[in-house]
């Protein structure tokens, strides 16, 4: 057994004796079996659901135990002693020969065992269930850490903490929000890849002049905001583009966006918004806004496709 490995179960096997004596007297929780891992440890019970609050109840009373500082002691018996009967056991192996070892955590448990103990439960330091997993049928896996396994976890956290600060750019209340908006935004942009990746997908009117052309977009989902018409804008590119989108029902009040170059984006957004019978503001080459009338893009399509065709040179 590596060197690490071994010290940790030093801590995590009365640990285990610990919790394990701790569940089955507080709830009737037996444990069928236990594996000591080289990051965590996990001991199977025999239940099929290990509720939070129980959780807790049982963390805070085995952590209460190790500030009592409740001595452990190891003795022998002989394999025929009747106290034999007595010690929580899974059973002797049918060729075991001399006599039996016995782990005495004092006032909580009495276990057979050959394992490497503490001889005080205040050496244990602290006691974290990480929580339960599903197990076998009708079994639940209790995951746990014990003594300065506890601290190197509190050490990675706050490193992948520090870490997540830096990239999200916000404090650690706000992490889980900024990658919840994070998996949104990727979702979106699949959305738009699928949906510019299809003919029958949104269709693009309007003619092209030598030096500026127009898209017409509605994308066929009624779904979409102003973020998921920005990424088509950014997609396309509006620095020679006028482009004009919409999101929402045909019949309804939906969301519009105007991109191009910044005059022409001046000169026409308050046009297209009064043609929708919304309200909408813009800078820096985009207008977008609400739309009440969706039915009247067609008139916002010939006031652009006027305002290409007196772009034309020759016009």
């Amino acid at each position: 057994m590596p060197v690490a490995l071994r010290a940790s179960a030093c801590t995590s096997l009365p640990g285990q004796h610990l919790i394990s004596a701790v569940a089955e007297q507080m709830f009737g929780f037996k444990t069928t079996s236990w594996e000591l891992g080289r990051q965590r440890s996990v001991i199977e019970l025999d239940t099929p659901v290990v509720t939070a609050e129980q959780l807790q109840a049982l963390e805070d009373s085995v952590n209460e135990k190790i500030r009592d500082r409740v001595p452990v002691t190891v003795r022998e018996l002989a394999a025929d002693d009747p106290e034999v009967e007595t010690v929580r056991s899974r059973g002797l192996p049918d060729d075991h020969a001399g006599p039996v070892r016995v782990v005495d955590i004092e006032g909580i448990d009495s276990n057979l065992c050959c394992g490497t103990h503490v001889s005080n439960l205040s050496d244990l330091q602290v006691i974290k269930l990480l929580g339960v997993e599903k197990g076998k049928k009708n079994k639940t896996n209790l995951v746990f850490l014990v003594g300065n396994r506890v601290l190197k976890s509190i050490e990675q956290s706050h490193s992948t903490e520090k870490a997540l600060t830096s990239l999200l750019k916000n404090g650690p209340g706000e992490h889980v929000e900024a990658v919840k908006r994070l998996q949104s935004s990727v979702k979106l942009l699949q959305k738009v890849q699928e949906q510019l990746g299809k003919v029958g997908c949104h269709y693009f009117l309007g003619g092209f002049c030598f030096f500026l052309k127009c898209f017409f977009i509605h994308p066929y989902r009624k779904e979409g905001d102003s973020e998921f018409m920005n990424i088509i804008a950014n997609e396309i590119g509006t620095e020679e583009t006028l482009l004009f989108l919409t999101v929402g029902d045909e019949k309804e009040a939906g969301l519009f966006l105007l991109a191009g170059p910044v005059e022409a984006v001046e000169n026409l957004g308050p046009r297209v918004a009064e043609l929708l019978g919304g309200k909408g503001a813009g800078k820096r080459g985009r207008f977008q806004g609400k739309a009440a009338k969706m039915s009247r893009r067609g008139e916002v399509q010939a006031l652009l496709q006027e305002f290409i065709s007196n772009q034309s040179p020759g016009a």
